[in-house]
């Protein structure tokens, strides 16, 4: 998530606001009333006949009031992160989830994942605070003693997380993405946001932080390089990245850096190299990337409004604050991307509903592209783009608007397929878990993995 057109030290008041589960904003340049076409009542749910709810957890403990986000999974665990810590679930049986333990350990925006061998999570704090410990207290950027960055836990025994290390990095840490490793793992941290004021996060902040973490040794955890992936200052819009996507077995990454998108060479993860970029005049803030399958083509997301505006009506229109599809051509480092077409749900959703493309992954249809995906209050969408020119919704749930008179921010933050069912992390309302059924589904249902970071991909499926 994020706010554009405002300053760091704006933004981050925005997302404090949001916490409290208070409203959003309610203008980018978009005016005028929309047309909502659902007819849902307030938290009433809708669904396809191929998408089954299944389970429904709802906010609770010290998270109560915290405003959930990603999710990580390994083994028969995820943990959901929030503004104010995480939760771990126990997802043996999924249609009946439980919750094993909640840290409190607030900094927003909580972005987790979790090494592959299930011992260690990391977990993004992108909001200025007084130290690194769960104890401190909201600061700012301004501070030259202000802390963000990354907190590294153990979760051997997930009943009872341990907070092992603190790396601060700068302007902190707005998402992460792992890089594996068979003794070592690299962090991606994306951020963004710089100000002459800001004495961690000075500008023109054309880089991502790679924190180095021996897997033994997590309390060795540093930053070992800073690249400069924008030397020329990159396009309008660009200072760091919002979100990076790596694809180990090609030695590849997708970025997602506000003003465009990019491909990566990340064959030495210390030192990666953009190989080609994208723009896009109808994109207003490049948030997210996802790769298919054998990484041949990628879907990028706009987030436009910061994820804080009704953006899914027929006035912003199928073209803005939508999904573009694009191929990857070429080899090597001639690798280009060649823009395909767009994708928008095709629901349009009311005034008070905060609605636009966000986080998903592939679910593993053998032979197809399909991608499940979180819109905020427009619900989890399930989209086919095996054609790349004519992406299409084949199944969705929704829930109505939180209110019907003022818009209030929600909606589903991420939706993820692991083994066999979707989980959707609901901003306000806790966790969902949807099965997806239908033609295909079947097989792809029966696929089990042993962890999955959604920013971290393989091939699963054999064509």
């Amino acid at each position: 998530m994020h706010v554009s057109a405002v300053g760091r030290r704006t933004r981050r008041a925005l997302q404090a606001v949001v916490v409290a589960g208070a409203l959003v904003i309610t203008s980018i340049g978009l005016a005028g009333p929309a047309t909502a076409q659902t007819d849902l009542g307030v938290n009433e749910i809708s669904h396809s006949k191929n998408v089954k709810p299944v389970a429904h957890i709802p906010r609770q403990g010290p998270l109560v009031n915290a405003t959930h986000s990603d999710l990580a999974f390994w083994g028969d665990y995820a943990v959901q992160g929030s503004y104010g810590g995480f939760t771990i679930y126990d997802v043996s049986k999924p249609r009946r989830p439980k919750i094993i333990s909640q840290f409190s350990c607030p900094g927003g925006q909580g972005d987790p994942t979790v090494s592959e061998d299930g011992k260690l999570l990391f977990f993004s704090v992108d909001s200025a605070r007084s130290d690194d410990s769960c104890d401190s207290d909201p600061s700012s950027p301004a501070e030259p003693d202000a802390w963000e960055g990354i907190r590294i836990f153990d979760i051997r025994d997930v009943t009872e997380p341990e907070y092992v290390k603190s790396v601060q990095t700068k302007c902190g840490s707005h998402t992460h993405t792992l890089v594996p490793g068979k003794d070592t793992v690299h962090l991606y941290v994306s951020s963004y946001g710089p100000d002459e004021t800001f004495p961690n996060c000075q500008p023109p902040h054309d880089s991502i932080s790679v924190v180095e973490v021996p897997l033994d040794h997590p309390k060795a955890a540093s930053v070992v390089a800073e690249p400069v992936l924008f030397p020329d200052g990159g396009a309008p819009g660009t200072a760091g990245c919002h979100d990076i996507t790596v694809f180990p077995q090609k030695d590849l990454a997708a970025g997602a850096c506000m003003g465009q998108g990019i491909l990566m060479n990340i064959s030495d993860p210390v030192a990666p190299k953009v190989i080609t970029t994208a723009s896009d005049p109808n994109f207003a803030f490049w948030h997210s990337a996802t790769f298919n399958n054998d990484a041949s083509r990628v879907i990028f997301t706009d987030e436009l409004g910061g994820g804080g505006a009704p953006t899914c009506n027929e006035r912003i229109g199928p073209e803005r604050g939508a999904d573009a599809v694009f191929d990857i051509t070429g080899v090597g480092n001639s690798r280009k991307l060649e823009f395909r077409s767009y994708f928008k749900i095709p629901r349009h959703q009311s005034d008070t509903e905060n609605c636009v493309a966000h986080n998903g992954s592939l679910i593993p249809v053998k032979g197809r592209d399909i991608f499940v995906q979180s819109w905020y209050q427009g619900g989890v969408s399930v989209v086919d783009f095996t054609d790349p020119d004519n992406p299409a919704e084949i199944g969705y749930f929704e829930r109505g608007p939180i209110s019907e008179d003022e818009l209030t921010g929600g909606g589903s933050w991420s939706a993820y397929w692991y083994n066999g069912f979707v989980y959707s992390s609901d901003m306000t309302k806790g966790l969902d878990v949807l099965r997806v059924k239908g033609r295909g589904f079947g097989k792809a249902n029966k696929i089990r993995l042993d962890y999955l970071n959604a920013q971290t991909q393989y091939s699963i499926t054999k064509d």
